[in-house]
């Protein structure tokens, strides 16, 4: 069976990319003799921008091969101190920006849209009802309160399978997010904490009573589209009408599920922006132009990588705020 779990090896590893150029003493790109464009950027965060990051990275140094892009990840909590504190250029954050944090100099430029969703084993004994029955805000809630001990109650059957519910141990945007759905903060949440996205993930594909959340570069695999093995994904009953009706059942790939955000028909939060911050406005001339390409042509990858491109408005917004 193949588990997301392979990706969490390589997601504590920096994806850099080789020929890193000689730096100044601010830290500033130094152009080469041709004049191309030169440095180094340094991003940390958000799990859920991750793959994304990693996409933009490896397409803009086809473009600007003598600058160097570092990537490593540790959730929105890390990307949003690394980059106030000068530890990255950019920190990559899956929430909306905090006032203190807009205070403290937080530069956030919206670039791509995302969602949570609810992650359950595919192996669950219970899963046909599951898929019929759905999630509403008010059981998200008695989940992640432990108010819930068997899958039966809260499903409404006879099952005694207990419930094994999971959350994040790191301060991250998809908790907070997900939180948000049914009106609670991440620290509100009370399951088996697990650090990182794809850890969510493993843990939810190697218990059977387990459910979680996770942004969906985790849940599905972007390459088919379809679930990764093990995980499957219990709907959200958007009516609270106690049953998932045909508008409401689009988990089956990306596609119709990203359609669904695109048209609200799942809501938002769990959908919400993603951000690329930085400390002030930027202005490292290979930190502008990394931006400047995110908002233009690297849009052109978000629905391939599992994310959803900014509308026009946003993105003519997001460039003005960078010029």
């Amino acid at each position: 069976m193949r588990k997301i779990s392979i990706f969490v090896a390589g997601l504590a590893l920096l994806a850099s990319c080789s020929n890193s150029p000689k730096q100044t003493e601010e830290g500033s790109a130094e152009s080469t003799k041709s004049g191309e464009l030169s440095g180094t950027i340094q991003l940390s965060g958000a799990f859920a921008l991750y793959p994304m990051a990693v996409k933009w990275s490896e397409e803009f140094r086809k473009l600007h091969p003598n600058v160097t892009i570092d990537i490593s990840g540790g959730g929105a909590g890390k990307g949003m101190t690394d980059a106030l504190s000068g530890v990255v250029d950019i920190g990559m954050v899956s929430r909306e920006i905090y006032p203190e944090e807009l205070e403290k100099g937080a530069f956030p430029i919206a670039v791509v849209k995302d969602a949570v969703i609810p992650t359950i084993n595919a192996a669950n004994p219970e899963l046909a009802t599951i898929k019929k029955v759905g999630l509403t805000k008010e059981k998200a809630a008695k989940l992640w309160n432990q108010e819930f001990k068997t899958w039966g109650e809260l499903l409404g059957t006879s099952s005694k399978l207990p419930v094994r519910v999971f959350t994040r141990s790191d301060a991250c945007g998809a908790a907070e997010t997900f939180a948000a759905w049914f009106g609670k903060k991440q620290e509100d949440l009370k399951a088996t904490a697990i650090m990182g996205d794809p850890g969510v993930a493993a843990a939810v594909q190697s218990e059977k009573a387990g459910i979680g959340y996770n942004n969906i570069a985790y849940a599905y695999d972007q390459k088919t589209r379809k679930l990764f093995d093990g995980l499957a994904i219990i709907p959200i009953d958007g009516n609270e009408n106690g049953k998932i009706d045909a508008e409401e059942d689009f988990y089956e790939n990306t596609s119709s599920l990203i359609q669904a955000i695109n048209d609200g028909r799942y809501p938002s939060p769990p959908a919400r922006d993603l951000y690329l911050v930085t400390k002030g406005k930027p202005t490292k001339p290979e930190v502008v132009a990394f931006l400047d390409y995110v908002l233009t042509e690297g849009q052109q990858y978000a629905d391939e990588t599992g994310f959803i491109g900014l509308s026009d408005e946003k993105l003519t917004q997001a460039l003005q705020k960078i010029k």
